[in-house]
């Protein structure tokens, strides 16, 4: 059993990624996925490997396997997709992260939770440091998934306190790169999608609310350090890049970029859209030595050249 690690959400954006790193430091990788969300294309070129197993399964049904670490990324990450059928993700972040952590007390494993910024909904400072316990809106439309990864961070936390169980929380800020899906609503993608097939460039509000973008191989960095490190550290632990863009900004850059005529257009704010979104990172950096590397411009050509493959 040794060195054995389960990524659910295996086959998704930033779970592909995961599994393709850890294989590569010899672990022995068991993806899960549904494939509700996750695609089998993400992760072909994985089967090749002796010790990658694929197992189609959902975290929402009770499962038995031996296993030595768990990172627990399973659920819809984007409004589209969780909004779709948001009981079945509130179920995904709740009695799938319960299951996983009792799979963890069976095994005496450790496990990392693939939490989010959106835990701080529309924050009222800038930026978002750990200690702050944000300010979300528990009946709104995005809801299911806030609320849910709130209500995950609670169970890991009384797991940790009731049980001992080792646990490590992560706060992903906005990421972005190749794997991720061309329908799948996030505002990197669809800026690129829609600059390389001509259509208008949706701006949704005036264009000034801010994010910040982490390229995905810093992420996984991130990600991996934080699982590595030691066992006291259990998070929670922002995980993103801490440049500051305005979603028009993030507009012209890729219109630049790519040489696009497509002209830019603004539609009403969706309901509790965040106006800020900027993570402070110094957490990270004095816990885990670890910072992200890769500017926006650079992790955009990137991005921009896989989607110029797959459209």
């Amino acid at each position: 059993m040794d060195n054995k690690v389960l990524v659910t959400g295996g086959a998704g954006f930033l779970g592909a990624h995961l599994c393709e790193a850890l294989l590569k430091k010899g672990r022995h990788v068991i993806c899960l996925d549904n494939f509700l969300t996750g695609s089998k294309c993400n992760i072909k070129h994985l089967i090749g490997f002796s010790n990658f197993t694929i197992l189609e399964h959902d975290i929402v049904e009770p499962l038995q396997l031996e296993v030595n670490q768990i990172y627990n990324l399973a659920c819809p990450a984007s409004p589209v997709h969780y909004q779709t059928d948001p009981i079945k993700t509130l179920k995904t972040n709740v009695i799938g992260t319960m299951n996983m952590l009792e799979l963890c007390r069976e095994n005496h494993a450790e496990i990392l939770q693939a939490s989010t910024s959106e835990v701080y909904g529309n924050p009222l400072i800038n930026p978002q440091v750990e200690t702050y316990h944000g300010n979300v809106n528990c009946i709104g439309i995005r809801s299911c998934y806030d609320e849910g990864k709130r209500a995950a961070e609670t169970l890991l936390f009384d797991y940790y306190r009731q049980h001992k169980i080792q646990i490590k929380v992560m706060r992903i800020f906005n990421t972005y790169g190749p794997k991720m899906n061309v329908n799948d609503g996030r505002v990197v993608s669809n800026f690129i999608v829609q600059a390389l097939k001509g259509n208008d460039i949706t701006i949704y509000g005036d264009g000034l609310q801010t994010r910040s973008f982490c390229y995905v191989d810093d992420l996984i960095k991130g990600m991996m350090a934080l699982m590595d490190s030691s066992p006291h550290i259990t998070g929670p632990i922002n995980i993103g890049n801490p440049g500051e863009f305005t979603i028009k900004e993030l507009a012209e850059i890729i219109l630049d970029m790519t040489g696009s005529k497509s002209k830019i257009v603004y539609k009403p704010l969706p309901v509790d859209d965040p106006i800020q979104r900027r993570p402070d990172i110094s957490k990270a950096k004095i816990e885990l030595g670890w910072e992200p590397s890769i500017d926006l411009q650079t992790g955009l050509e990137k991005t921009i050249e896989y989607f110029k493959q797959i459209i």
